[in-house]
């Protein structure tokens, strides 16, 4: 009976550390907290095209929605439309800060066109 208890309890510990790995690993949670600490921090899961990516930036949430499509020589994600979460959080953002994170969009997808919603999109067009 006590090996059995012995058993139980190292069985739960080790479920507690790959738990606790697990925790700190999770890119949501770095995500969450890139945007309370206003961060930068780019969350996508690449391989999977019909989930939004989110980023965070200077205490702003982005969320940007995929969209599939044939190039010349392969399909790949063509399009891509980013919104703000809260327009408030925007105040104090530059045309330089937009340019910046259509950058790291770009580099994770390099032949996609990227459209802003309002009122980013009139930033950018001007």
């Amino acid at each position: 009976m006590g090996l059995l208890i012995r058993l139980i309890i190292i069985a739960f510990i080790i479920y507690l550390v790959y738990r606790g790995i697990r925790y700190l690993t999770d890119p949501k949670r770095k995500l969450d907290d890139a945007y309370a600490e206003e961060k930068y921090y780019f969350y996508d899961e690449v391989n999977n095209v019909r989930k939004n990516f989110f980023l965070s930036y200077k205490g702003a949430m982005f969320e940007g929605e995929k969209y599939l499509d044939t190039t010349d020589d392969s399909i790949d994600v063509i399009s891509i439309f980013v919104w703000v979460k809260d327009e408030t959080k925007l105040q104090d953002f530059t045309k330089a800060d937009f340019d910046f994170l259509s950058s790291t969009i770009l580099s994770n997808y390099p032949k996609a066109a990227i459209s802003w919603k309002n009122p980013i999109e009139r930033l950018m067009e001007q």
